[in-house]
């Protein structure tokens, strides 16, 4: 089993030390959970839970924005305050779903790049109620792989290696979206007459106060980290929102730099929840304005999607909560693949798109949680955030990005010396697969990428009957996805 990053936080015993029997459960919220098992604690779990929704809370102001951006192919736009009920209540319903069933600390919520398959590729094609149609068809489908056991033996299949990198190019993923999502790295808006795609702050220097609260915030984590204060991550989260909300009450600054969560002191604490979009879907009605062929490419593509971004995210939290057993493998792993099935059709069933497995989790985890109790504080607070919506949109994303940048270290230092680089057919797909995770912007892209070139260097060397079929299946799946828009060009079908 791999040492959990975290004990740079929380070591509970030295580093080599022989493991002592977990101690007894004490009550029945401990024998359920695992909770001593698992070696953490109740305060633990609920500091973790916190830390999770801290990290993600602010899917429940992007979803909207995302989706309310698309219109279908009648004209038709998603009502924001609609989406912002059904985004909340569907990311609570599923992360307790996670947590009471699945027993792991990985929260659920609408996922970043479905939703915009759905919204700038589905929806125009056909009205709304036929995109969210065909979402929940492709969580029935992810269902019934998993009640076949065909999903659980596709993530057995990926080698040791390739698992230890999906976990890497993960950290390096979400490192990015820190630091992108605070303004410490942004994209160059004249990127047509230079070579450099991203830069430092604007114009290659660090202004403004929001990268400020950034920059403070990444300098306390880490030296609580490495002074191994315990609640690292929640009191660098807290004390930073509470430094941006005196910041900018004091300073004049545009809401448009904090970006979509402005630390203001809320004029009202609660809201009126609207819930009119759930329900509101046609199951199959999608294929009448598209066709049978392009409707199971749209639903093959969201699929996908789903299947490998879940997929990554799982190793990816399992291995950094120190949950995954010798072979990499987490307990249980039916009963998480089952709910995150269940979550992509919910999140179509609530008109919010599929619902996925979130990689800001490992904030959570970095705050000590491992097992499921986190999950049910994570989506309380979302099931909250429906009439208190106010009060979740106060935490600006430069408070609690830092906590990615330094989850994303502690998973990159726990992983990366377990891979064999000394074999190049295991190096070279390895390596694919971590830089292309964050260079792609697509935890899907980076485990395809290093699934194709594993093969194909297998297959180059004469060690093609050591690739499981069920791995070549999967790689012919991928190529597929890749080569997706010409297939379609091909077939006619645009």
């Amino acid at each position: 089993m791999s040492a959990s990053t975290t004990s740079t936080v929380e070591s509970e015993q030295p580093s080599g030390a022989p493991q002592s029997p977990p101690p007894p459960a004490r009550n029945a919220l401990d024998r359920y959970f695992k909770i001593s098992e698992r070696g953490s604690t109740v305060s633990r779990e609920l500091r973790g839970g916190l830390a999770t929704f801290f990290a993600m809370a602010y899917i429940v102001v992007l979803n909207p924005i995302i989706l309310g951006a698309g219109q279908d192919k009648f004209g038709h736009q998603l009502d924001n305050a609609q989406l912002v009920t059904a985004t909340a209540l569907i990311a609570g319903l599923t992360t307790v779903l996670m947590g009471v069933i699945g027993n792991v600390p990985i929260a659920l919520a609408a996922g970043l790049g479905i939703n915009a398959v759905v919204s700038l590729q589905l929806a125009p094609k056909m009205s709304w109620p036929d995109a969210m149609g065909m979402v929940v068809l492709a969580g029935l489908v992810l269902m019934i792989l998993v009640a076949s056991g065909l999903r659980q033996r596709v993530m057995d299949a990926i080698p040791n290696g390739l698992r230890r990198a999906i976990a890497i190019g993960i950290g390096l993923f979400i490192c990015l979206i820190g630091l992108v999502d605070s303004g410490f790295v942004t994209r160059n808006p004249d990127a047509a007459h230079t070579t450099v795609p991203l830069g430092l702050g604007q114009g290659g220097q660090l202004q403004g106060w929001p990268v400020l609260v950034f920059v403070l915030g990444l300098a306390l984590m880490f030296v609580l980290v490495v002074r191994k204060t315990k609640g690292a991550i929640l009191i660098g989260i807290v004390a930073m929102t509470v430094l941006a909300v005196v910041i900018n009450a004091i300073a004049e600054i545009p809401d448009e730099a904090w970006g979509l969560a402005v630390p203001n002191i809320p004029d009202s604490v609660v809201g009126t929840p609207d819930f009119g979009l759930v329900g509101e879907i046609s199951l199959f009605g999608g294929f009448r304005e598209v066709g049978l062929l392009t409707g199971c490419l749209f639903v093959f593509t969201v699929l996908l999607s789903g299947f490998f971004d879940a997929m990554g995210t799982i190793i990816g939290v399992g291995e950094e909560a120190g949950l995954t057993d010798e072979k990499g493998q987490l307990p249980g792993m039916g009963r998480i693949l089952m709910v995150d099935g269940i979550a992509v059709a919910g999140g179509g069933l609530g008109s919010c798109s599929a619902n996925s497995c979130f990689v800001e989790s490992t904030a959570g985890v970095g705050e000590g949680a491992r097992t499921g109790l986190s999950n049910v504080l994570t989506g309380g607070l979302f099931l909250l955030a429906l009439v208190f919506t106010p009060l979740a949109t106060v935490v600006p994303s430069q408070a609690a990005t830092p906590a990615l940048v330094v989850v994303g270290f502690l998973i990159m230092a726990s992983n990366i010396r377990d891979i064999d680089w000394s074999d190049y057919t295991v190096a070279v797909p390895a390596f694919l697969t971590l830089v292309s995770m964050p260079f792609t912007y697509s935890i899907t892209n980076g485990i395809g990428i290093g699934v194709l070139s594993f093969i194909l260097l297998r297959a180059a060397t004469g060690r093609i009957r050591e690739v499981p079929w069920l791995l070549n299946v999967v790689g012919l799946c991928f190529l597929v996805y890749f080569l997706l828009d010409p297939i379609e060009q091909v077939l006619g079908v645009r």
